[in-house]
């Protein structure tokens, strides 16, 4: 038998344990059905962990997840900052990526929107290098390197290569002009160079969150930084109709970890009424990086299997959480997802 892989849960804070325990039920699911051989771990990281052992990622949970093929991580709450800036820096897992598109019976601000945001996921202010000068004057610094930016521009191509062949590269280099002109100029370069094929253009930051809203169409693929894919990213998703649809994945040359995008939403939690197809669609994406890598069919599957069976579920809207408008609990949802999984 081949060696399982070994995939690091993180349930989160707030609403995290329960569209975590939905997620893992579908899992489970899968699992019977292909066979899948799986090691899951779960490991105490967040709020929680904080309170308890005085770190937001202790150390015996850093070292299951160093030693894990893949994460899956739930939404944290304050400690948010550390623990993702620790996990994406520590892994070096350079590329967040983050789809945005309108799902079948899903009421949208827009519908014409299926675009990818590509983020680079380890340097700008995300560094968390702050600093207090005399006269209470905070100083935060912002860290662009070429090396960074080739290498998320790299990713952001072959995306767009793969997709409609059109990138958009979104700075303030009217503004930022040695940082964000690093970051724009790297990408220019790499088209140039490497992708002849793919027509580049480029956006202020402050259009590009307005044309996000009101001609989503214009986008296909975007590669920016940390910061402002960041905002960028969580617009779309509201744009596509709910933040609790928007799965995402941070990429490195070896591990990956996959998350939704939306908050802990404390307001919510513990009421059974929180939407976990952000967090299923991001478990879809797991196994569909795992199969690649090891190129195992059925882990392909398995991954196409869950994205089909939430699409399904939402195109249905019979069993749609109050974020989508509808009524239905979380484990309502859970369950008519598992209902269109193949037996």
């Amino acid at each position: 038998m081949s060696t399982p892989y070994r995939i690091a849960v993180i349930e989160g804070d707030g609403i995290g344990p329960e569209i975590t325990l939905a997620t893992l039920n579908v899992l489970e699911k899968l699992r019977r059905r292909y066979n899948l051989n799986i090691d899951l771990v779960k490991v105490e990281v967040g709020d929680r962990a904080l309170a308890k052992f005085g770190s937001a990622v202790p150390e015996e949970s850093w070292k299951i997840i160093e030693l894990s093929d893949a994460i899956l991580k739930g939404p944290v709450g304050e400690s948010a900052g550390d623990v993702v800036v620790k996990i994406r820096r520590g892994l070096d897992l350079y590329a967040n990526i983050r789809p945005a598109k309108v799902y079948p019976g899903v009421r949208a601000l827009r519908n014409n929107v299926d675009l990818v945001i590509v983020r680079e996921n380890t340097e700008d202010v995300y560094v968390r290098a702050e600093y207090m000068l005399p006269e209470d004057v905070a100083v935060a610094l912002r860290v662009i390197s070429r090396r960074a930016c080739r290498r998320i521009s790299k990713i952001a191509f072959e995306i767009a290569h793969k997709r409609k062949k059109h990138l958009t590269v979104v700075h303030k280099a009217n503004v930022l002009s040695l940082s964000d002109g690093l970051f724009r100029d790297a990408v220019y370069e790499m088209g140039r160079t490497m992708y002849p094929d793919v027509t580049v253009n480029e956006m202020y930051v402050d259009a590009a969150v307005m044309d996000l809203v009101r001609r989503p169409e214009l986008f296909d693929v975007i590669v920016t930084t940390n910061l402002y894919g960041d905002i960028l990213s969580d617009l779309a998703a509201y744009v596509t109709g709910s933040i609790g649809l928007a799965a995402s994945a941070n990429i490195g040359d070896n591990k990956a970890m996959f998350e939704p995008i939306h908050g802990a939403a404390f307001d919510i939690a513990g009421k059974g009424i929180a939407n976990p197809a952000a967090m299923m669609l991001s478990l879809s994406w797991l196994f569909k990086w795992l199969g690649e890598k090891r190129g195992d069919h059925s882990m392909l599957i398995a991954g196409k299997e869950v994205e089909n069976a939430v699409i399904a579920t939402l195109s249905k809207g019979e069993r749609l959480t109050p974020d989508l408008g509808g009524s239905s609990s979380t484990q309502e949802f859970t369950e008519a997802v598992i209902s269109k999984i193949s037996l």
